[in-house]
């Protein structure tokens, strides 16, 4: 899984330079079908805890509904 974030990461920001931040942020959450409930979830980002944490949150509010869309995607 490593690997495959790594280049997962590549693929959207590029290679990693010194001193450049990179812009997107991302979460893979891996499980075997039938075995997620009780079961194992793996997951890797390229982020701190923290911000993948956040963006899981705010991804779930919009699944359920109980987040409106920001202005910057209202048309």
């Amino acid at each position: 899984m490593n690997e495959l974030a790594r280049r997962v990461d590549e693929w959207f920001n590029g290679p990693r330079l010194p001193g450049v931040k990179r812009g997107v942020g991302f979460v893979l959450l891996v499980a075997e079908f039938g075995k997620i409930d009780g079961g194992r979830v793996n997951y890797i980002s390229n982020g701190s805890r923290e911000d993948m944490v956040a963006m899981l949150r705010e991804y779930l509010a919009r699944l359920e509904g109980r987040a409106a869309d920001g202005p910057e995607t209202r048309q």
